[in-house]
């Protein structure tokens, strides 16, 4: 297909997003399942426009895939607006290490015991399979600032997390099939791709995020400066993060979702000299203004206003915040865009004789559910959010990353078809049965919350009142 095609049929289809959003959002599924759909028939299954292959395109998938996954990654980072010592992060912190280290043990067993795969190719499929998705998550993920409840900061928090913490599986699988070097008794790997990797990925993310956001704050509020490109800070501070981290030998991917967690933890109190000058203002700088101000001048098309609210002291941090989380999920759209029609496309070349339907159930009906009860064991997390919790453990673009990354790492080609395949068939399940019960189910979870927060405030009000 030459180009102007290209661009004739993707400008189609995004000018008709664009025009029926407001009615596909009512409709009960995601739009991701509608991206698939449109991908499939623009593949061979149907129009035969697009003939995109697995093996053949490899690279160009874990670019694609890469690219969506930071923007995505540094989104649900600018989400969660909690302090690091906030006792909430203890659910999601538990869900990105041990449920999903039991979630690639299992897979890696049903890999051995019921695929027949070699111990490397099994543990690799693990590392494939076990990241939830931040791409194709979003309904379920935080929506707003100072949103705090447990289901989405666990849901957004888990797979901002085990993107990054699913590396070193990744790198396990393809040590022992002889593609990765591990040392002697695996020391190589513990020492370099676990602990140094994954410290490396947070810390440097964590350190970017906090010294270019402090900088920025502090020529906007003592300077009036470095007002403005709210989306060059965006993708700047992605690529800086991310490329620095590789470059230290540490995982990029843990890197741009602490950027954007520190980032946003600068919103919580006015930088410098900045905080006296907002206290004296009467601003609190443990709280950030209204979100409702921070979008109305965002909104306005007052030049003047926005950078106003840009420099105040007391908005500052906010304003730049929002500016940044506003930009990127605009971009993220696109890129989900992008990577799940691709999947679509891809449909038609896979080898389906190696599918395994039996294996597909088992990953998102048991293994999924049976990983969370382990990890939020004894936890504070309600029975129905935990049930919500096993049931949204979205796969999609992280693990097609993965496996092309696996694939361009030396993977043979016959391992590669069928780990594929394996891959692709939970995917687009996945895509398929969350995006049709995601809306109905969280519209119920909001309304039973909404009717516990009634009968809570109508029990407060009967006791005030009795005891006067």
């Amino acid at each position: 297909m030459n180009f102007s095609l290209w661009s004739a049929i993707v400008g189609l289809l995004l000018v008709s997003m664009a025009l029926g959003y407001t009615r596909l959002a009512r409709l009960p599924l995601s739009t991701s399942l509608l991206y698939l759909l449109v991908g499939a028939a623009l593949s061979p299954l149907w129009l035969d426009l697009v003939a995109l292959d697995p093996m053949a395109h490899s690279e160009g998938l874990e670019r694609l895939a890469e690219v969506v996954v930071l923007l995505s990654l540094f989104t649900s980072g600018l989400k969660m607006s909690l302090t690091v010592s906030d006792g909430r992060w203890a659910l999601p912190l538990r869900l990105a290490t041990l449920s999903m280290l039991v979630t690639a043990g299992l897979i890696a067993a049903l890999g051995v015991f019921m695929l027949g795969l070699p111990l490397g190719a099994a543990v690799l499929l693990g590392g494939i399979l076990a990241p939830t998705d931040p791409v194709l998550a979003a309904d379920v993920q935080v929506s707003q600032a100072g949103d705090r409840d447990r289901l989405r900061l666990s849901l957004t928090g888990e797979a901002g997390l085990n993107d990054g913490t699913a590396f070193p599986i990744v790198m396990l699988g393809l040590g022992l099939l002889g593609l990765h070097e591990l040392g002697p008794y695996h020391s190589r790997w513990v020492a370099v791709d676990v602990l140094w990797a994954v410290g490396a990925g947070l810390g440097i993310g964590g350190l970017l995020g906090t010294l270019v956001g402090r900088v920025v704050l502090h020529l906007r509020s003592t300077r009036q400066e470095a007002i403005g490109l709210d989306n060059f800070l965006a993708l700047g501070l992605i690529g800086l993060s991310y490329g620095l981290a590789n470059l230290a030998h540490g995982y990029g991917f843990l890197a741009v979702f602490a950027a954007g967690l520190a980032l946003r933890r600068l919103e919580e109190k006015p930088v410098g000299g900045a905080a006296d000058q907002a206290l004296q203002q009467g601003a609190r700088p443990d709280q950030a203004p209204p979100a409702a101000a921070i979008a109305e001048a965002l909104a306005s098309p007052d030049r003047a206003s926005a950078e106003k609210a840009a420099s105040d002291p007391a908005k500052a941090p906010a304003f730049m915040a929002h500016a940044v989380l506003s930009f990127n999920e605009q971009v993220e759209r696109i890129g989900e865009f992008a990577a799940v029609a691709a999947v679509g496309m891809l449909l038609w070349a896979l080898d389906w004789g190696h599918a395994s339907w039996a294996f597909v159930a088992v990953v998102l009906l048991v293994i999924r559910p049976v990983s969370v009860v382990a990890g939020l064991l004894r936890s504070d997390s309600s029975r129905t959010q935990r049930a919500l919790i096993g049931w949204f453990g979205i796969r999609g673009i992280g693990s097609l990353f993965y496996l092309a990354y696996a694939m361009n790492h030396g993977l043979d080609t016959d391992l590669a078809s069928q780990l594929a395949t394996l891959t692709f068939s939970v995917m687009v399940v996945s895509i398929v049965v969350h995006g049709i019960s995601v809306t109905p189910l969280m519209n119920l979870y909001e309304r039973r919350k909404e009717q516990r927060r009634s009968a809570d405030a109508a029990r407060a009000a009967s006791t005030g009142s009795r005891g006067g």
